[in-house]
């Protein structure tokens, strides 16, 4: 897989700890290592998991390797980017994205939970 700093590699044995249970947001990025466009999106991902990880956590995990998650939340490809907040999926992104771009689309998830996100059913 595909290693990214500020990017941690999770398994289904590690998913509900570091995604279901988090107390932040999670974007988990699902991708393969013969994915051309996750290669492209690795360095950017590492870059927001730098500059965000007070508001976002950023996992991976591999299709090929792990394949009950994705078919779990229905992952038709790669890469797709899936935020969970509060053990909820509550965005779905396919495909590579410039930063700003990826930056656009991550806004309202990238804010702070206010009370009312907090009991959404």
């Amino acid at each position: 897989m595909i290693r990214t700093e500020g990017v941690t590699d999770v398994t289904e044995e590690t998913f509900e700890a570091e995604v279901l249970e988090s107390a932040l947001p999670v974007l988990v990025k699902f991708t393969a290592d013969w994915c051309g466009p996750c290669r492209q999106l690795a360095p950017v991902l590492g870059e927001i998991a730098r500059q965000e990880a007070d508001r976002i956590k950023i996992v991976q995990l591999d299709v090929d390797r792990e394949p009950g998650i994705p078919v779990r939340y229905g992952v038709l490809a790669t890469p797709t980017l899936m935020v969970f907040r509060a053990g909820e999926p509550v965005k779905s992104i396919v495909g590579a994205r410039p930063k700003r771009k990826l930056f656009q689309e991550l806004a309202d998830v990238l804010a702070p939970a206010t009370p009312t996100d907090l009991n959404r059913p």
